[in-house]
């Protein structure tokens, strides 16, 4: 874990770009995962990059390999791109700047927040992946996924449907999203009589797995578990430095993955 220290000065924010490395120079899936259709999932891993996994198993595949700690991944619906914050400095993992990476290119650029905004702290993806939202210590904002620059804050009347992007959803339509339970290191679901049920003990950071299955993390594995009749599967992983955390997914398109065990 990076240790936390003051914020960054303007020396150390003009070099943020140098200490980022190698990432979004190539594809960083290519020849491992195909963008788009195969299943995969997308974890925090050691000091803070990203590691990918594919929904069948095996060695992780790098994202990232900057020396600023990435935090918070969101992958869109379609799997082509992915959404995640960065930290301060090398010696502060505090989020302080969003990012959007194009998985089929490797390219990434930085969404620029207005100064009202502060801290960002939580990013989803809004209906088919055409817009991120952002809830930041000052609000809500959201940006075009697919070229904007610039986040605005979300209207009035968007806010539910912002906010609902947040977390994590069950079904199609929705009938419910997971929450943490009260009980430490489990997970449950909350549906419309909004009392928690249980969904999974020991678990923790739950995701999306389309719209017929729920992903969560279970010690050193993903679960996958469905909504419905079928057996839960796990996905077994090699090479992760250290323990998993902030687990983000794509399914796959339906006529390449399924629920059940591979």
């Amino acid at each position: 874990m990076r240790a936390t220290g003051r914020r960054a000065g303007p020396v150390a924010a003009a070099a943020l770009a140098g200490l980022i490395g190698c990432s979004g120079s190539l594809p960083p899936l290519r020849g491992q995962i195909a963008v788009g259709r195969d299943g995969y999932a997308v974890v925090v891993a050691g000091a803070g990059d990203l590691y990918a996994v594919r929904a069948q198993g095996g060695p992780v595949v790098p994202i990232t390999f900057s020396r600023v700690a990435e935090l918070r991944p969101r992958l869109s619906p379609d799997g082509g791109r992915i959404a995640f914050l960065r930290g301060i400095s090398v010696a502060d993992s505090t989020p302080a700047s969003v990012w959007i990476m194009n998985l089929e290119t490797g390219g990434e650029r930085s969404v620029t927040l207005p100064k009202a905004a502060g801290r960002p702290e939580r990013l989803g993806w809004q209906g088919d992946g055409t817009e991120l939202v952002i809830a930041a210590t000052g609000g809500l904002y959201r940006v075009d996924g697919r070229g904007g620059a610039a986040a605005a804050p979300v209207e009035t009347a968007a806010r539910a449907a912002a906010e609902s992007s947040l977390a994590v959803m069950l079904g199609e339509p929705v009938f419910a999203r997971v929450v943490p339970c009260s009980s430490p290191a489990n997970l449950c679901v909350v549906g419309d009589s909004g009392t928690p049920g249980p969904l999974a003990a020991g678990a923790r950071d739950a995701a999306r797995w389309g719209p017929d299955s729920v992903a969560f993390l279970v010690g050193d594995a993903i679960e996958v578990r469905p909504l419905g009749s079928g057996r839960a599967r796990r996905i077994e992983w090699s090479g992760l430095p250290g323990q998993a955390r902030q687990l983000t997914a794509f399914a796959g398109r339906a006529d390449t993955t399924s629920a059940g065990p591979p």
